[in-house]
């Protein structure tokens, strides 16, 4: 009887023990193969055949709809370039948004993967539609309060920044990540 609840409680442990590692692991992003380039992280191997189960299993949960290999790549941040959580109470700026690639988007989301409702309704920049310098490079402004420029209204909870490249030699394998120049995001100020 006693080795009986011990197994028990035993298989009990382990499958709490799984399932819990499970979800962790499927919190932190599709799969194992991930680029990081300052604040920004990709996961190049989501869209193909070549995708971890962990990939496979988070898009299914997620219900995302990956780029495929030689379409684009999607880059997501979290937090700003100093580490700390993107913030809807906070202002911040970034810069310089000149990303490799034909054609790109930069979308806010919320904590749920929505976007963030405002009464600008406005909730994204396309790399046809963003004001430039006169060198071609661009600045966008992420906060609560509206700016002359490129504003992105972000609401008051925590938030994710979604950078879309399409037609980049990054998702073909062409060019090495650690020469790919990303906006760095900088926090401004705080209310």
């Amino acid at each position: 009887m006693r080795a009986s609840s011990g197994l028990l409680y035993a298989l009990t442990i382990g499958a709490l023990l799984g399932l819990g590692l499970t979800w962790w692991t499927l919190e932190g992003g599709p799969g194992f193969s991930v680029i990081r380039v300052g604040p920004w992280r990709a996961w190049p191997q989501a869209g193909t055949q070549n995708a971890d189960r962990y990939a496979r299993a988070s898009l299914a949960r997620s219900g995302d709809l990956p780029l495929g290999t030689g379409e684009g790549l999607t880059f997501l941040a979290g937090t700003d370039s100093a580490g700390d959580a993107l913030e809807g109470r906070c202002r911040y700026r970034l810069e310089p948004i000149s990303p490799p690639g034909r054609w790109w988007t930069l979308t806010l989301y919320d904590e749920g993967g929505s976007l963030v409702a405002n009464p600008a309704d406005r909730f994204a920049f396309t790399s046809a539609e963003v004001l430039r310098r006169g060198d071609g490079v661009a600045s966008i402004v992420v906060g609560r309060d509206a700016m002359p420029g490129n504003w992105l209204p972000s609401g008051d909870g925590r938030f994710t920044l979604s950078l879309r490249l399409y037609d980049t030699p990054i998702s073909a394998g062409l060019a090495p990540t650690q020469a790919v120049l990303l906006p760095t995001i900088t926090r401004e100020a705080c209310s």
